[in-house]
């Protein structure tokens, strides 16, 4: 009855019983937490997965898992550093190269409340990595993602976007002091608004984008912050986290549901948590920032040039 009741709290499993055989399915941040359960049951249902990682060595482990678990041989290691627009745009032209069709793209890898790092390009490593690495890979598989037919994007975003804010002056915290918190729920709320306006610009294609929030889970994601364990550890919190906070494996059944439910085939531009759709933050829905966001990402990250360099 525990079991079952935290399973329900935590929103329940994925309804959908639907194969993805001969798809070809891309997790970012797919070693560990979320990602890596992700990729689990994606190839549980028959699907070729590429696991797209910074750290091979732990890709490279975990895929061989996956295979030996689900006796799916079509899951494959490569590698990714979405803090460095060199390694995306080579990520990006081997994966053109080598698949002919990309059928689900989930944009899941992020980095929560870290130092005040630096991208290899020079941005503040959450909005980096968490928004314009997934912005610009996003981008240059999109063509690809059209030509498949129905494809499906997944942002992985967080509730913390509701806090969120867009400083368009200062987007990499160089002028004001550093926040590691507003760092990340900007960063979290540029994936919701990346999402509605990319939906926004796919009409018409058959491919669709949706986000997310997959809930709060006990994953290394939480590392940099010293709650985790602080409250895991206290004998009068420990019991209450333990039922509110899901485990990695439920956490991914929100990004497993959009990827292979055929009921949402068309669905496009909506915001989920866990398994239902939700209103996001009014920031969220504000269409100009929307636009802005893009351009200003765009110009960031350099995308004409980072599309012509990557035409195969």
């Amino acid at each position: 009855m525990v079991a079952i009741n935290k399973d329900y709290v935590g929103g329940g499993p994925c309804p959908s019983k639907a194969k993805i055989e001969g798809k070809t399915v891309i997790v970012t941040g797919a070693n560990t937490g979320i990602g890596k359960e992700t990729a689990l049951e994606l190839a549980k249902r028959g699907g070729r997965i590429i696991m797209a990682c910074r750290d091979m060595g732990k890709c490279e482990n975990a895929a061989k898992e996956i295979r030996g678990t689900t006796l799916n041989h079509n899951v494959y290691a490569r590698h990714l550093d979405l803090a460095s627009t060199k390694s995306i745009k080579e990520f990006a032209k081997h994966v053109l190269q080598e698949e002919e069709h990309i059928d689900v793209l989930i944009n899941n890898a992020a980095v929560m409340r870290c130092p005040q790092w630096k991208t290899e390009d020079g941005f503040e490593m959450q909005f980096g990595v968490n928004h314009l690495g997934h912005f610009l890979l996003t981008n240059l598989l999109l063509d690809r993602l059209k030509e498949s037919g129905q494809s499906r994007i997944i942002n992985v975003s967080s509730l913390a976007h509701i806090v969120g804010e867009i400083d368009f002056e200062d987007l990499n915290w160089e002028k004001k002091k550093y926040d590691t918190k507003g760092a990340y729920c900007q960063s979290k709320l540029a994936n919701v608004l990346f999402t509605n306006e990319l939906a926004k610009r796919l009409q018409g294609t058959g491919v669709t984008a949706n986000s997310l929030h997959p809930g709060v889970a006990d994953t290394e994601l939480g590392r940099h912050t010293g709650m985790h364990k602080s409250a895991f550890s206290s004998a009068v919190l420990a019991p209450i986290f333990w039922f509110v906070v899901k485990s990695a494996r439920q956490a991914a059944q929100s990004s497993v549901y959009l990827a292979v439910a055929e009921e949402l085939q068309g669905t496009s531009g909506k915001y989920f948590n866990a398994l239902k759709e939700k209103e996001p933050g009014k920031q969220a829905l504000d269409e100009k920032t929307a636009q802005k966001l893009w351009e200003e990402s765009a110009r960031l990250v350099r995308l004409d040039e980072a599309l012509q360099e990557c035409k195969v």
